[in-house]
């Protein structure tokens, strides 16, 4: 089966045809609207300061308390971590010929046993929060890093300040990387049969697969 993240996966789930005109036949772009490039802005912001120690732009003032005290956290620390995970859940690169999951994550601080994992958000909300998405960096990290045992991982929306965290252990690891289960047999099916059905949903009057029967002028 074709290597997938989180982020695709719930590109399927949203849509088998959108998915296949992304992912698989390539012939259409996903053009990155206002709120992708501030959320790639904010995080670049973040990286920096952690990283380099580069000041956080003024723009970005709301963050800093937040980002300063992570900052803080003793341990050595990663940003945007690339992970790449077998089908046998074994760590491999990112993109290994026998990849089967990747992901990046955007702060890991790793400290002994213990381990902090940040995802960064810029939504106005914490309302349609995922922590899936937390399940599988958190098993890819439990893969890569044999020594850690315990994961306090964590959705961090810098805007809203809210916090959604989760702990993860190591004997859970099969159990995190299988929360998509259901949605990688239907991805397995549709890439057997090569039947891709469109899914009509609230998000079609931004999706750029156009020729399709449920596209409909985005709505201003």
């Amino acid at each position: 089966m074709t290597a997938w993240s989180y982020s695709s996966i719930k590109t399927f789930d949203q849509c088998p045809k959108k998915y296949f005109h992304l992912k698989v036949a390539k012939d259409v772009k996903d053009i990155p609207g206002e709120a992708a490039v501030y959320g790639t802005a904010v995080h670049s912001a973040a990286e920096n300061y952690i990283k380099d120690g580069e000041p956080i732009p003024e723009k970005f003032a709301f963050m800093r308390p937040i980002v300063e005290k992570l900052n803080s956290i003793e341990g050595d620390k990663h940003c945007e971590l690339r992970l790449g995970v077998t089908a046998d859940l074994e760590p491999c690169g990112f993109m290994a010929k026998n990849v089967w999951w990747r992901g990046i994550v955007d702060l890991v601080i790793i400290n002994g046993s213990k381990a902090y994992m940040i995802d960064y958000k810029t939504g106005k909300n914490a309302r349609y929060a995922d922590t899936k998405q937390l399940d599988l960096m958190a098993g890819a990290l439990f893969a890569h890093y044999p020594e850690i045992e315990t994961i306090r991982s964590g959705l961090l929306f810098v805007v809203s300040n809210e916090f959604i965290t989760k702990d993860h252990v190591r004997d859970k690891t099969s159990m995190y990387m299988s929360v998509f289960e259901d949605q990688l047999d239907r991805l397995q099916a549709a890439e057997e049969s090569g039947v891709w059905n469109p899914k009509s949903g609230p998000l079609c009057g931004w999706c750029p697969v156009v020729e399709c029967s449920h596209h409909r002028p985005r709505r201003r």
